[in-house]
């Protein structure tokens, strides 16, 4: 099982997304990524937004987590979700780190209407609204994956 952290970050009542154009699909992803050897996931997460998209960031509290199964193509994946700042930059996709196509800062009120990966957006409207973190999701199922 894969161990992703993401991160997210809100300006303005907007999300800091990454699009990805899979065929006919857009797939908005929470910056984050997949560890290194040993590496604390908040660490990972820096290193990631540095990578990826040039910027510098304060990792927050863990949200919420959720796993999502495998099948032929990945493994199966469990989800960290941390909040976070934005400490130094501005997000711009550097490509030969990532195959993302822009980075969107998006509405949250349209967060319900793109297809997110992974699928947490209720969770995170939720953490909006509540303001509990720690939550475990279970099973995130994820509508746009065969």
């Amino acid at each position: 099982m894969r161990l992703r952290p993401a991160i997210i970050i809100i300006e303005n009542n907007h999300i800091l997304l990454m699009k990805y154009q899979y065929g006919e699909e857009q797939i908005y992803n929470f910056p984050g990524g997949n560890l290194e050897d040993e590496e604390l996931l908040p660490i990972a997460l820096e290193r990631e937004c540095k990578e990826e998209l040039g910027i510098d960031v304060e990792v927050g509290k863990m949200l919420f987590m959720g796993q999502m199964a495998g099948n032929e193509f990945r493994k199966a994946a469990l989800h960290v979700f941390f909040e976070g700042s934005i400490i130094g930059g501005v997000p711009i996709l550097q490509a030969n780190e990532t195959t993302a196509a822009e980075v969107v800062w998006l509405p949250l009120a349209e967060l319900s209407f793109v297809n997110l990966y992974p699928n947490a957006g209720d969770a995170l409207q939720d953490y909006l609204i509540t303001g509990k973190s720690g939550k475990y999701l279970g099973l995130i199922e994820q509508r746009w994956i065969g």
